[in-house]
């Protein structure tokens, strides 16, 4: 077997191939195309196919290289914590955009993940104190280390949303993407949701519970000025917006992502 063989292995489209065979020799493009006619290595053939197996299971490719870019940036990511999405990158411009003003102010991430949100702050705003947060000790592990690959200084703490952080109540910016999705969602049985953490995704009901929350309780720990911005559904934009509203919180907005759809609303104490 050459490694030609690997790259054109039909069984998966071509891109997927060569990103799984790039994962394993640890070579780029360029020079397993210059050697293609060369013998796989054996050791290195099954080191492939056992990746190969996983995608063909049906297992997300970001999962099976272990690795997804998001913002510029490449995030480890694990089956412990949710696989970063274009969309989320919405929540991460309007962060931006309330700092350019601010650029010493203190943010919280509410359930970080893969830290891809609280990361790409803290890297683009290296003046600001990111705080982020997850109940998860497995996600908190994958996000620290992504934290200290790309250079970002952000500080961790585990619990549940705001219990995570004790009394602290002095945040310029609160952003967050909870569990949003409807328990009933079928999509929640299909594609890469099958794999991903089940509680990252859904709060076992209607999906509002975990926005309601964060909504309710940020005013209490937002400093004067201070803005929350929330990741949701693709039809659940006028729910948090009157969230926001009924927790006091002015100037109530949403914003679209790149398909269309309002992905993110926020307001302002």
């Amino acid at each position: 077997m050459r490694i030609k063989d690997l790259l054109q292995d039909r069984r998966l489209p071509r891109l997927e191939a060569r990103m799984l065979v790039e994962q394993v020799w640890r070579r780029p493009r360029a020079w397993l195309l210059a050697h293609d006619d060369e013998p796989a290595d054996a050791g290195l053939a099954a080191a492939y196919e056992a990746l190969a197996q996983r995608r063909l299971a049906g297992e997300p490719m970001a999962y099976v290289i272990g690795e997804r870019e998001f913002m510029g940036h490449v995030f480890r990511v694990t089956p412990a914590v949710l696989i970063p999405r274009p969309d989320t990158e919405t929540l991460v411009e309007a962060a931006l955009d309330y700092l350019r003003a601010r650029p010493r102010a203190r943010v919280l991430d509410l359930g970080t993940g893969s830290g891809a949100i609280a990361v790409s702050i803290a890297l683009a705003c290296p003046q600001a104190q990111v705080t982020a947060t997850d109940l998860s000790a497995e996600a908190l592990a994958v996000a620290r280390g992504n934290a200290q690959a790309l250079g970002a200084r952000v500080a961790f703490a585990q619990g549940s949303w705001f219990e995570a952080i004790g009394d602290d109540c002095g945040f310029d910016l609160i952003v967050s993407n909870p569990p949003y999705i409807h328990a009933a969602d079928g999509h929640l049985a299909e594609g890469d949701l099958r794999f991903e953490p089940r509680s990252a995704l859904t709060d076992g009901a209607d999906g509002l519970g975990a926005l309601a929350e964060i909504a309710r309780q940020a005013p209490g720990r937002l400093l004067p000025g201070g803005a929350l911005w929330m990741e949701h559904g693709w039809d659940q934009a006028p729910a948090v917006r009157a969230l926001l509203q009924q927790a006091g919180l002015r100037e109530v907005a949403s914003r679209r992502d790149l398909a269309g759809i309002e992905r993110i609303s926020g307001g302002f104490l």
